[in-house]
């Protein structure tokens, strides 16, 4: 069996998706939606791209404040890579906590990109975002058991 080329590969998805969402593990693990993703095949792997340049700067803003507030809920230092398990958690229990202080189900059928659009326009920046609230939910959030 030949081995992937993982370089080749990061080049090919780089030159491929224009914008990237910075919740994609959330979206490919279906703990959350949203509308302005489409779903790409590349080199046998699936990729989300973001259809709204405006609305992915303002995930990436509140994907980059859960993870600086994230640190500490979930025992992580600044400098060390994030383990997929954390991740996950961070972005499915960030986005459903989001929504749960907006007063919505915080569920899988929440979108990502419509719940920051209503944080930002109830409390401001992604600076003034409850993150006392979304934290419980990060750290309640368990992700799906593995098949055994």
């Amino acid at each position: 069996m030949a081995e992937y080329n993982e370089d080749a590969y990061k080049l090919a998805r780089k030159a491929y998706i224009e914008h990237s969402c910075p919740f994609e593990r959330a979206l490919l693990s279906r703990c959350v939606g949203c509308d302005r993703s489409h779903k790409l095949n590349l080199a046998e792997r699936e990729a989300i791209a973001c259809s709204d340049p405006a609305a992915r700067e303002d995930c990436l803003s509140f994907y980059q404040a859960l993870h600086e507030n994230a640190q500490f809920a979930l025992k992580i230092t600044p400098d060390s890579p994030w383990p997929f398990g954390k991740e996950i958690r961070a972005q499915c229990g960030g986005v459903r906590g989001l929504a749960a202080a907006l007063g919505a189900a915080g569920d899988a059928t929440t979108d990502v990109a419509a719940a920051v659009q209503q944080a930002k326009a109830r409390f401001g920046s992604c600076a003034e975002f409850p993150y006392s609230e979304i934290m419980r939910a990060v750290v309640h959030y368990e992700p799906r058991k593995r098949r055994s």
